[in-house]
């Protein structure tokens, strides 16, 4: 009983290093609302892999997001260059990818931000997201996030 209890327990413990969401007001992003992730790092000997949390309802009316994605690194006084990264949450034939709950998509998507090496000093970084779609606002997210992860 013991091992299968601590097998259950392996499986659903969240492995994430850092994890923070936020709600977008009303359901309705708009592009000037820009959050910004504080994520400490202590230890330099790890890689770690980012990714993009995001919530939105069945009404979302794209199949994607494009965001812009800023990191400011330790000692930095401003953030890097900005970095345009497009998100898909539907596949070609629009069916929504991620874990639905009711009428709620949750995504997890994994990315990578330049320099590659970012996330390896130990320190603060902070990570800005700017959602940079036709439509402003954005109708139908309800949070975003980051997610930081340990490589394997």
């Amino acid at each position: 009983m013991l091992i299968l209890a601590t097998m259950f327990y392996s499986c659903t413990t969240d492995l994430s290093y850092y994890q923070k969401q936020v709600s977008i007001p009303d359901a309705h992003w708009h592009s000037k609302f820009q959050p910004v992730f504080q994520i400490e790092i202590t230890d330099s000997g790890k890689q770690y892999t980012p990714y993009l949390l995001i919530r939105h309802d069945e009404s979302y009316p794209n199949s994607n997001i494009w965001l812009n994605v800023q990191v400011k690194v330790p000692g930095d006084t401003v953030f890097g260059p900005i970095q345009r990264i497009e998100f898909e949450l539907a596949d070609a034939e629009g069916k929504w990818e991620g874990v639905a709950v009711g009428g709620i998509w949750e995504h997890l998507i994994p990315f990578s931000v330049a320099p590659n090496e970012v996330f390896r000093s130990p320190g603060m970084y902070e990570v800005k997201l700017e959602q940079v779609m036709r439509k402003d606002p954005l109708p139908a997210v309800l949070n975003v996030g980051i997610r930081l992860q340990p490589k394997n």
